[in-house]
């Protein structure tokens, strides 16, 4: 017979998904982690040492279950590469369904929360986002060579990470003022600067 523990562990995780999102790190007790995961406190202190280690290891955990989720998303569908990057943008703005908790990143709730306190989950924060971001960098190298763009004082890493920018801050914004609309507008106004960045007017102007 399995012991009762048995996937405890990702029922934990899962639990700081939604507890982290609706409270923050701060405010999220152990307690309450086991009641949201319907698990013992012994079952808790089992799988993780501390709430420091179960914050690490649900950045771990965010990277990799929405890595997943991301890999298999329909953006990367299209054949040209500049349209799967604003593919992206579109995807991402697709999917702010449900209450604010349920789209907004815990990487970027406990960072926000945590930089200065708890530098081994800012870390690991940091690993997930720029992680994530790193995932884009290839669509648009591609784009920047099927337009012609070099010497643009700007790099595919750096336009990758900007979109995790924009995101991250709409999130804090939208948190801060109840209205969700401030990510749909953030990411419409991220789709114009990219299509801004590659249009034949702009390339015309750096190559200048």
């Amino acid at each position: 017979m399995a012991p009762p523990s048995t996937g405890a562990r990702e029922k934990l995780l899962e639990a700081a998904f939604k507890v982290i999102r609706e409270k923050g790190y701060t405010a999220t007790t152990v307690d309450d982690l086991c009641q949201a995961a319907g698990v013992t406190k012994g079952a808790f202190f089992h799988h993780f040492s501390s709430k420091e280690a179960l914050g690490v290891a649900a950045a771990e955990h965010w990277a990799v279950t929405t890595g997943a989720m991301f890999e298999a998303a329909p953006y990367h569908a299209p054949a040209d590469a500049l349209e799967r990057v604003l593919a992206y943008v579109d995807f991402r703005k697709a999917i702010l369904g449900g209450e604010m908790a349920e789209f907004t990143c815990v990487a970027g709730t406990m960072a926000q929360e945590v930089h200065d306190t708890h530098p081994a989950i800012a870390a690991a924060c940091g690993a997930a986002i720029t992680g994530h971001a790193a995932t884009l960098v290839a669509d648009i190298a591609q784009a920047m060579a099927d337009h012609g763009i070099e010497n643009a004082g700007w790099t595919a890493e750096s336009l990758a990470l900007h979109t995790q920018i924009v995101l991250q801050g709409a999130f804090v914004v939208a948190k801060a003022t109840d209205d969700r609309q401030v990510v749909a507008e953030s990411l419409d106004h991220l789709r114009r600067y990219i299509e801004l960045l590659f249009s034949a007017d702009n390339r015309e102007e750096t190559i200048q």
